[in-house]
């Protein structure tokens, strides 16, 4: 089983924090065969899975979109959301959706930390399961 990491690196220590928690999770049920792909922000993601989708079984899009001023953040959200379900839809592969969207820096810290909860941790465990159905 070949699974494939796509990560945002925007938010360096949150982005840092998400794919410890995958890894981790990943490892500990025994699956080796991980690639990771870095791209510069969330609305990357798809097209980095896309062009990468007959080469894995599965993949996990990890980044964070927080909230700001301006409407930015609900276009790149949505955008983002269509593009990997319809992607997931198209292709008939699992891809694990661990992008945080958050109001603030603070909240995307906490749904990051290593040791508490890990949204990384919980969208490996998501893939996981999936993957033992397949």
């Amino acid at each position: 089983m070949k699974i494939c990491i796509v990560i945002s690196d925007y938010y360096k220590e949150i982005s840092k924090n998400l794919l410890s928690g995958t890894l981790t999770e990943l490892k500990k049920n025994g699956y080796k065969n991980i690639k990771i792909k870095y791209v510069s922000g969330s609305f990357e993601i798809p097209n980095k899975i896309s062009s990468n989708i007959k080469k894995f079984d599965a993949f996990i899009a990890l980044g964070c979109i927080i909230k700001g001023k301006t409407d930015h953040y609900y276009y790149i959200s949505q955008a983002v959301t269509s593009g990997l379900m319809n992607l997931s839809i198209i292709s008939k592969k699992p891809i694990g959706f661990g992008i945080l969207t958050c109001n603030n820096i603070k909240q995307a810290k906490e749904r990051a930390l290593v040791n508490k909860k890990n949204k990384g941790k919980e969208v490996a465990t998501g893939i996981i399961s999936i993957i033992k159905n397949l």
